[in-house]
């Protein structure tokens, strides 16, 4: 408080008895037109002056001078850091006026002498004595009898000195905002160029050999480097650098196992930071990056892989990452070969697998076919390879063939024929055993359980929407996409023509649109989807006009079943190659069918319900492609036209419809084993024109109406809970559309 209050009667006295700023300007103009007019007089004067009368003026100048120095840096003061108060403010003050009538008769003395016109030994003398009195103050600022220790200032105390430095300089005064104090903090400065600046510049000095301290050899080739910078970027070389390896006091090392090109490829790499991957180098690249240590790297090539998967190559990369312990890649290639294992088997890959490779992927229940014939037939082209040393393996292998999934018809026209199924006692048995269960079904229940057990797909696949209805009926080209994993909608790229009540049929990945009703006319133009390219392309035409028709895609060719041509329902059926892009006709179903479902089921195409332009049918009628016919089989519970149907876990669903009288949510199942049909849980909605599709593991219905309003919902039916649940809805479509599943 002391302090204060001696602070605060300093700056009364101050702002009382300092001079005025117009005071100290004047003074200040005094003493430089002083020294101007004594350097005019001293230039004058020596031409005439003896030596002591120089000496005399050479000591006036430095008085001067200090005079000057001392008006200027009296009242300096330091604004760096911590300021002081000097205790006895009030007598200090005293002497600053004291000060200040010094000087103003030392600048009055000092105008005088300036004017004589002679210059005697009394004048002299008394500059010099003024001289020596003015040199005091000075002085006496560093030293007082009085001195106190310093008083450490508060933030108010720093203000006011400021205040009082600036009226003594003229200056403005301080931002009372701002606390000044923060400017004793420490600034750090960072470069962000350069670390990235640095390693270009390491680069550059390597590639012209330069305080490079390390050689690595790979066979006759040689790469220096720094082992600095190799230790700080390579774990591997972290470790041998600096654990007292043999190798962290060789000049030159020899690496064993390493393709010179994946080397050169990582020493540059630990420069730059990029490495190039190549169909050629990748492999070895992945190699190397799991030795040395880099699983970014390694990551980076199972990513590389990953997008290059086919048929022809997928179980190479498979075995590749197996040796490598690449988890990720394992996985992401099993789930490519489940998912395209017709195509796969067909590769010369495939015939060359190992016996194990071959049994663990036979018994695996995720197999993607469309028939167990695709699986016994695989098996049969992998004996018939190297039959000598393979057909030992033919009875376990034909052991995890489902042959009671067969039809009874495939059973004895193809299966019993063969002649390595003949010439096996063990697969004889295996035979019969498929033919008792269809013939004897109560001997069913003495059956290995994973011998009859359907082949469940649970991948995940994208399920496309394709043209359809607004609200208003009006036909659309906009085509929407499910995404499984963020389980929401989204609009890809719509067809190039309007079509509703269209056909959709997916083979081999690519998603088909045929005919349907533009608004006006119904069409017989065909157009295909590829997921790779993200465009439609128009193909060949149909030969008829059709709407409201079926199609289903079976080994390889797309059929189109009934339909309407705007006339009358049809009973005709075409079939389409998308490899020589042609169509041909077939035999015609036994009835006109339009608005049916069709669905190729073990073998078979199925066309079940729709109507005649009279009559809805609970008719359901199969093709035999092997023999060009239609047949009749068992019907549905209920007669359904505009219908959805699919397959899922062996068995043929059909959903929803109408009768004549009624929409309808019911839902019906079959099972060809049993040829029999059964309810299950029906819809949560009554749906007509319904869009119905397989995707992991379970059924999917899709839009529809509803007999008052074209619908967006979707719903989910689960086999296990036997129940239906709601999934997210359409938001471009309202109904009528059709609907495929793409595996990306």
């Amino acid at each position: 408080m002391e302090n204060r209050r001696l602070f605060e009667q300093y700056n009364t006295q101050r702002k009382s008895a300092a001079p005025s700023i117009q005071q100290r300007q004047s003074f200040y103009y005094n003493q430089q037109r002083q020294l101007a007019q004594s350097r005019r007089f001293a230039a004058h004067s020596q031409l005439y002056a003896s030596p002591a009368r120089l000496q005399q003026q050479q000591q006036q100048q430095q008085q001067q001078r200090q005079q000057t120095r001392y008006h200027n840096n009296i009242y300096s003061i330091s604004t760096a850091g911590s300021a002081g108060v000097v205790a006895g403010a009030a007598s200090q003050q005293q002497q600053q006026q004291h000060d200040w009538q010094q000087r103003s008769n030392v600048a009055t003395m000092s105008q005088s002498s300036f004017q004589q016109p002679r210059h005697n030994d009394n004048n002299d003398s008394d500059s010099q004595h003024n001289s020596s009195k003015m040199e005091a103050p000075a002085t006496e600022s560093g030293s007082s009898k009085n001195k106190e220790q310093p008083i450490v200032a508060n933030r108010s105390d720093q203000l006011g000195l400021l205040r009082f430095a600036s009226i003594v300089r003229n200056l403005p005064p301080p931002d009372e905002s701002i606390d000044y104090s923060n400017y004793e903090k420490p600034v750090v400065y960072k470069n962000t160029d350069h670390f990235p600046a640095s390693f270009p510049t390491f680069e550059s000095i390597r590639r012209q050999g330069k305080l490079c301290d390390v050689t690595l050899k790979v066979d006759d080739q040689s790469f220096s480097a720094h082992r600095l910078v190799l230790a700080a970027t390579i774990p591997y070389f972290h470790g041998m650098f600096l654990n007292d390896m043999a190798e962290s006091k060789q000049k030159c090392i020899t690496l064993q196992g390493f393709d010179s090109t994946a080397l050169e490829s990582f020493i540059n790499y630990a420069y730059t930071g990029h490495i190039v991957l190549t169909n050629s180098n990748v492999q070895s690249i992945m190699v190397g990056a799991s030795f040395l240590g880099l699983p970014n790297v390694k990551t980076a090539c199972a990513d590389f892989l990953h997008l290059r998967f086919n048929p022809n190559n997928v179980l190479g990369i498979r075995n590749f990452a197996d040796m490598l312990s690449c988890a990720p890649l394992l996985d992401q290639s099993t789930k490519y070969i489940q998912r395209y294992f017709e195509d796969v088997s067909r590769s010369d890959e495939f015939l060359g697998l190992g016996f194990e490779e071959l049994r663990d992927l036979v018994a695996c229940d995720e197999l993607n076919v469309s028939s167990e014939k695709d699986v016994f037939e695989a098996v049969t082209r992998w004996i018939k390879h190297d039959c000598e040393h393979r057909s030992d393996h033919l009875a376990e292998l034909m052991s995890l063939v489902r042959l009671p999934l067969l039809s009874p018809e495939y059973l004895v026209d193809t299966v019993a024929k063969e002649e390595l199924i003949r010439t096996s006692h063990e697969c004889r048995d295996l035979l019969d055993e498929a033919k008792d269960y269809h013939l004897i079904p109560n001997r069913r229940d003495l059956i290995e359980k994973f011998r009859v057990r359907p082949r469940c797909n649970y991948i995940k696949g994208y399920i496309f929407a394709v043209g359809g209805l607004t609200k208003f009926g009006d036909s659309l080209s906009t085509v929407e996409v499910y995404d499984p994993f963020t389980e929401k909608w989204k609009t890809s790229e719509p067809m190039t023509t309007l079509r509703s009540r269209v056909g959709v049929s997916v083979h081999k990945n690519k998603l088909y649109a045929f005919g349907g009703y533009n608004g006006s006319e119904r069409l017989r133009t065909v157009e295909v989807y590829d997921p790779a390219m993200k465009n439609w392309k128009i193909v060949a035409s149909m030969h008829c006009k059709r709407s409201a028709v079926g199609t289903a895609s079976l080994s390889e060719y797309i059929y189109i079943c009934g339909g309407y041509d705007g006339v009358t329902s049809m009973k005709t059926v075409e079939r389409y190659c998308p490899e020589t892009d042609k169509w041909d006709m077939v035999a015609p179903m036994n009835k006109h069918r339009s608005a049916g479902g069709v669905v190729a089921f073990q073998g078979y195409v199925y066309a079940l319900g729709g109507h005649d332009g009279l009559s809805i049918y609970d008719s359901v009628e199969r093709y035999d492609p092997r023999n060009d016919t239609w047949t009749l089989v068992k019907p549905m519970l209920t007669r359904r036209c505009r219908l959805g149907v699919a397959i899922l876990n062996g068995k043929l669903y059909v959903c929803g419809g109408y009768d004549g009288s009624t929409f309808l949510s019911s839902v019906e199942a079959y099972d060809a084993r049993t040829d029999t049909w059964e309810y299950v849980a029906p819809m949560n909605v009554t749906r007509s024109r319904a869009a119905l599709v397989a995707n992991m593991g379970k059924l999917w219905a899709i839009g529809g109406y509803d007999g008052f309003t074209n619908l967006s919902t979707v719903e989910v039916y689960d086999p296990d809970t036997n129940a239906w649940t709601f999934a997210s809805s359409m938001y471009a479509h309202e109904g009528g559309v059709g609907v495929g599943v793409i595996l990306q």
